[in-house]
Formats: structure tokens, sequence, C-alpha cells
């Protein structure tokens, strides 16, 4: 890291809503500063996900020079990957960059795997509990909804109050949690710097995206991982991309043309709630340089201003 400029930096982030140009942003930072990339994206975990969730990985490299990446094909579908093992798994990485004096870079836009890391949150490894999911069996997901909010008034993960398996597993984390000390996180002190794009043109650029992706081959992605033993069910919970295109699969959709439209405008909904999540960032205290597009050369201009 020496002469990154960062002398009050333990890492950079590179943040913003789907489709802005992070990756692009977080390799050039990366190379100019001898960093290496942790990916912070809630799909990109997993194995076989690679057009749906938008890896790139052509993108990591810098003028013929291959950059380090991590966090990325990490798991199969049989896992339901959590920001548990999310949070584990970053700073294992994490400390492995420190090790080896390079700048981790964290490029990503799943604003709670964001949120574990630069706020440290404090979580165990929960084993299966078998007596207690007996016990919670007969329970309605309304009553499951309240006994999590009773052990968690600040859930964190709003997709844990909806569906079922996972309010179990969140009640058999925050469980576990009452009788066992979390151990302490490495403290990030990160400098963040966040994408803005107008709102009409990011939306064209998520249309153009969607649209290459199809050209590529996303629908054979999809249909393969479901030949594969993927269930449609484990596909929708993917959400977005793999979610329509399973429905198109399985005819939901009257024709690609219509699909491709509802789902621009789908994914253009989620950039929202990104854009919410990273407002709320700053509400908490998290200073977010923001700059204008995927203009690479100024999100370095900011951290050489560093020096």
């Amino acid at each position: 890291m020496e002469g990154s400029g960062l002398r009050h930096h333990n890492a950079i982030v590179v943040l913003g809503p789907t489709a802005s140009g992070k990756t692009r942003v977080g390799v050039h930072l990366a190379h100019g500063l001898g960093g290496e990339i942790l990916s912070a994206d809630s799909r990109q975990v997993y194995l076989g996900c690679d057009l749906g969730s938008g890896k790139d990985l052509h993108e990591y490299s810098y003028s013929g020079t291959a950059i380090p990446y991590h966090l990325i094909d990490l798991v199969t579908l049989e896992t339901e990957y959590s920001v548990f093992d999310f949070q584990r798994d970053f700073f294992h990485a994490y400390e492995q960059i420190l090790a080896r004096a390079a700048l981790p870079v964290i490029v990503g836009g799943t604003g709670l795997y964001l949120d574990a890391v630069l706020r440290g949150y404090r979580m165990v490894e929960a084993p299966i509990n078998a007596a207690l999911r007996n016990e919670l069996v007969p329970y309605s997901d309304e009553a499951l909804r309240t006994r999590l909010h009773q052990l968690r008034p600040n859930q964190h993960n709003t997709t844990d109050l909806v569906e079922r398996e996972r309010m179990v597993r969140a009640i058999e984390i925050a469980e576990c949690e009452r009788t066992r000390i979390p151990e302490p996180t490495p403290r990030l002190n990160a400098f963040l710097i966040g994408l803005q794009w107008p709102r009409a043109v990011l939306r064209k650029r998520i249309e153009a995206r969607l649209k290459q992706r199809m050209r590529a081959g996303l629908a054979d992605e999809v249909k393969h991982l479901h030949e594969a033993g993927v269930s449609w069910e484990r596909l929708d919970r993917l959400g977005l991309e793999y979610r329509a295109v399973s429905q198109l699969l399985r005819g939901g959709h009257p024709s690609e043309r219509a699909m491709i439209d509802r789902l621009t405008i789908d994914i253009g909904q989620f950039a929202k709630r990104q854009e919410t999540w990273f407002r709320r960032m700053e509400r908490q205290g998290h200073t977010i340089h923001w700059i204008q597009g995927d203009d690479a050369e100024a999100a370095l201009a900011l951290v050489r201003a560093l020096e």
C-alpha cells in the first residue's frame, strides 16, 4: 500500500447501483494503487451464476496485467450462502491481502454485505439446532416474525422476515448468540467512493447490459443450471435475472421482449433500493465520496489527493 496516499485508511470501497461500472473503476484503482479486489456481491459467490450475476471476469485485467480478485465462485447453489459466511470469508481474504502489503479494494453493491464488514457485525457460527427447529414447526409465519423481532429488534436482513426457511435459520442464529460471545472482527477504516448516474442514463445502461447478456447466453445458463439439478424455486430465490429467465423458460412471459421490458423495470427498482441503502449508510456516519459515472481517473484522483 506504500505510496497509495491512504495513510489513515486500510481499504477502499467502490460502491454504487447495479450497472454503474463498479468493477471497471475497482480494477483501475487496484492497478494504480497496488491492490486486490474483494467482491461484495451476494450472487457472485455461486459457481455457475456467471452472466446473471455479472461476474464479468474478463474485466479483471488492466493493460494485460491480471488483477487479483476474491470472494467469487466460492460455493455451489446447494449452499445458502449467508452474511455470516461472507463476513468470515471476507476477513480471511482481507488479512491475506494485507499480509502481502497490498491494498484491499472492496467492490460491490450488496449493501448488507458492505454493512457487515464496515460496521463489523458481531456474529457467531450457529450449528443446526434440531430441537429448536422442531419447536418452531407449528409456528405460523407471523409468529416466527414476532419471535425473530423479539430476539433481534434491529434485524438487518429483511429477506429473513419473508421466507420461512430463512426466518427459522435467523431465529436459530439469534438464539445461539444469546449464549455465545461473537469474536471481534478487524476494524475497517475504509475510504468510500460511490458511483452516480442520472436515473434515465442508468436505466439505459441496465437495459443495454441485459440485452447483451441475453445475446451472450443468459437463457442457456439458467437452463443448464436447472438441467444440472438446480430447482426452479432455488433459481427464483436468486432474484431478478434468474427469476425472470426461469419464468421465461417455464412459459411465464409471453416473449423474450416482454421479459426484458419487465426485467429492466425490476432492475431499475432494485437500483433505487440500493441507492436508498447507500443514503442510509451516509446517515449512519459513513462518508461516501461520489463521482459522476464510472470515471476511474476521477476516482484515482480522489485517493491521490489524500497524500
